[in-house]
């Protein structure tokens, strides 16, 4: 691999024109689809094979135009104080609002207050029912303004008018800290490479390939029902990943020149050595994004493999567009002014007189872990378990209207309904009754009913409603506590254990479902789907670093590591968002479970960027051994040539992971604070101390191989063992002949 690289990157380095040219053509093309294409909408959202999916389903079959999955909204009516909603003025308020909601395109029907008897006991509290033909995520932005703009109007009429429920779901806002981020990143680069030209590289780079991925998502959405969701996870796993590749290619490629290297020939061999890292750290990523594919959610599937595609441009990019612009750059791109006196050769060994320099800091720490390794090892480990500590207390869930922050006018209609009518209220469950193949359909539904109102935690139970066949009715439950409690969860378990034995009695089958139950439901599956998941990705990457390391021991070592500092990540992330801690300074108004979706997520994303250091860090550790030094000795190489950039890497990783903690969307905010704190975990942590003070402790035996394994093991050639044996050489006579 390392050959095809090293030849792949002379020739983009040579024909620098037409690689530009291929990458600018792309840019255009994605970015013309992107804007001819229908404006991207909120994709559908669907489990199959849940028990509340099955039931919306049904519904569709047995209520034709009913809209059982479709959005809802409650306007919610308070009355000022010392009156009534009754009141004569009040009630024609409420009736004109209600007469304007009606109007809407995508409107299946309004339940008026008053007829629907939706006026709490004590009278100050009344809502109205909107109906939608489409789920919240599908929703046009024209019925939302429609249904904002009717409670605005109610509001001049002295009530306080608040609107709840999914129909008001808007694709998250992710604020000016993800810009904040990128600027962190280019101050970071600058430091690094002590140059704006080389600092400025992969952040265009990056930039370029994320421009191609997200207009490509949109070109593509509505063909293929992405949602705005898809593009952030896009965007910032390709940011993160896109300044990384770069930022070690071009490291190399200095690192080369510093040697005394033709700026052609370095620029290969920064390809095929750094390049090939690139490669495998890229594979990693991509298996655990398409991984997501096994929870058999279909939103979930979508983001994952976009993200994957970013990452697929984002490598791309960096073994070709990477070296075009070095070439461009030219002499601007100066050599790597540390690393030649770190070999004692180059202008800095000449300028010095031939002395060594002092050595660099990651040679000093990677020699104080080589001697203390068992001190590192333990407060490693024992500083990433107390943080993992919280991890213990996780209750996942979804989130509903009641962990919006105070500020929103979901989170209003959402007290305002518990005043009213209690908590219960803000999340009915529908009781789905299928007596197609019962003999006497109405008993059925009767006792469906009578068994239901028999439970504890629940305080209304609807009269049946049937469809005009007679074979199917609807029932709504209100429980006593809210839609997030574990309490509510038990209550739908209950139903369904009931709906057994009257299937068995009656023939009939029960169906639970609701905003509520699906809820419920996805999170068992997040939760079904977690080991499986977790065996896939880490196996696959497992055998890939198997293949990249031709050892058994680092590779089970790296993933060891990386579930220490998932398991601290998800403390952390406990800590902030379910206990409260520091809530303040990530501006968390709401605590509450953390969401299903995190662990796996987190598992995921997490498990490809830990691999991206490992890769990157210990292949020149076994560049070194390979070369014949020692292998304490090869620890401390690997971290003289490599710290300073993989620190670098990591807090660029960080700094764009934390932007997206502004997002004023709960999951993206969540999303981009366990990520930032996973990557710190791994990175400073995991790859920085616990990794040299394993391999120090293992020495020889960290490269150990079976025989016979290394025999049907392909050669990879990371560490351009090729190119130092003369095949760089050969091929750099084929270009010059071409």
């Amino acid at each position: 691999m390392a050959t095809f690289l090293y030849r792949l990157g002379r020739l983009a380095f040579r024909r620098r024109h037409f690689a530009a040219l291929i990458w600018v053509a792309l840019l255009t093309l994605a970015g013309v689809g992107a804007a001819s294409a229908p404006a991207p909408g909120n994709s559908s959202f669907s489990i199959p094979g849940t028990e509340a999916q099955k039931a919306f389903d049904l519904l569709e079959q047995r209520f034709p135009g009913m809209s059982a999955d479709g959005a809802t909204a409650r306007v919610v009516f308070k009355a000022p104080g010392g009156q009534k909603m009754t009141d004569a003025g009040n009630k024609a308020a409420v009736e004109k609002t209600v007469k304007e909601l009606r109007r809407g395109s995508e409107v299946v029907s309004v339940a008026d207050p008053y007829a629907g008897h939706a006026v709490s006991k004590d009278g100050t509290i009344a809502y109205a029912s909107v109906k939608y033909t489409v789920s919240g995520m599908e929703l046009k932005d024209s019925s939302r303004d429609a249904l904002e703009k009717a409670a605005g109007d109610a509001r001049h009429s002295g009530l306080t008018v608040e609107v709840g429920g999914d129909a008001l779901t808007t694709a998250p806002e992710t604020g000016s800290s993800e810009v904040i981020g990128i600027a962190i990143a280019a101050v970071v680069l600058v430091i690094t490479f002590g140059s704006l030209l080389a600092a400025g590289l992969p952040l265009l780079t990056a930039i370029i390939g994320v421009g191609i991925g997200v207009s490509t998502i949109a070109a593509l959405s509505s063909a293929l029902d992405l949602g705005s969701t898809t593009s952030t996870l896009a965007s910032m796993i390709g940011l993160a990943v896109g300044i990384d590749y770069a930022l070690f290619i071009v490291s190399r490629y200095r690192a080369e020149l510093a040697e005394g290297r033709e700026r052609e020939e370095a620029a290969g061999r920064a390809v095929g050595t750094a390049g090939s890292a690139v490669v495998f750290a890229g594979l990693t990523v991509v298996i655990a994004l398409v991984g997501l594919s096994v929870v058999d959610i279909p939103m979930l599937t979508k983001m994952g493999v976009a993200a994957a595609g970013t990452v697929v441009v984002a490598v791309l990019i960096a073994l070709t567009l990477i070296p075009a612009l070095l070439g461009y750059a030219g002499r601007r791109i100066k050599p790597a002014g540390e690393k030649s006196r770190l070999l004692g050769g180059g202008r800095a060994a000449k300028a010095t007189g031939g002395r060594e320099a002092r050595p660099n800091m990651g040679t000093r720490w990677a020699s104080f872990v080589v001697r203390r390794p068992v001190a590192v090892l333990l407060l490693g480990v024992l500083g990433l378990g107390a943080a993992a500590v919280p991890a213990a207390s996780l209750q996942l869930g979804l989130p509903d209207d009641g962990s919006q922050p105070v500020s929103t006018t979901q989170r209003r209609a959402y007290d305002l309904l518990s005043e009213g009518f209690g908590p219960g209220f803000n999340g009915p469950l529908m009781v789905v009754v299928d007596a197609k193949d019962s003999h006497d359909p109405k008993g059925a539904f009767t006792r469906v009913g009578d068994e239901i109102k028999g439970l504890k935690d629940v305080v209304t139970v609807t009269p049946a409603m049937p469809n005009k066949a007679g074979d199917t009715a609807t029932i709504t439950v209100v429980p006593n506590s809210k839609p997030s409690s574990a309490t509510t969860e038990d209550l739908v378990h209950a139903i369904r254990g009931k709906g057994a034995g009257i299937t068995a009695a009656t023939d009939a089958k029960v169906l639970v479902t609701g905003a509520t139950a699906m809820n419920i439901d996805v999170s068992q599956r997040l939760n079904d789907a977690l080991l499986p998941y977790l065996a896939l990705v880490v196996g696959l990457a497992f055998l890939l670093l198997i293949v990249v390391f031709r050892s058994v021991l680092v590779p089970l070592k790296a993933a060891l590591g990386f579930l220490l500092s998932v398991l601290a990540a998800l403390g952390a992330v406990v800590a902030v968002f379910q206990w409260g801690w520091l809530s303040g300074l990530m501006n968390v108004e709401e605590t509450g479970p953390v969401m299903s979706m995190m662990p796996i997520f987190m598992v995921g994303v997490v498990f490809g960027l830990a691999m991206d250091y490992e890769v990157f860090l210990v292949t020149r550790m076994r560049e070194a051994y390979v070369h014949g030094e020692n292998p304490a000795q090869a620890v401390v190489t690997g971290f003289r040539y490599s710290a300073r950039v993989v620190t670098a890497a990591a807090v660029i990783m960080i700094a764009v992971f934390s932007g997206f903690i502004g997002s004023s969307e709960a999951m993206i905010k969540m999303i981009g604070f366990g990520l930032a704190i996973a990557v710190f975990f791994d990175a400073f942590i995991v790859r920085m101390a616990i990794v040299p003070a394993v391999l120090a402790l293992l020495g020889r035996r960290a490269w150990w191989l079976p025989k016979w394994l290394d025999r049907v093991l392909p050669d990879v050639d990371v560490e351009g063992e090729g190119l130092r044996a003369g095949a760089g050489s050969d091929t750099e006579k084929e270009l010059v002949h071409a």
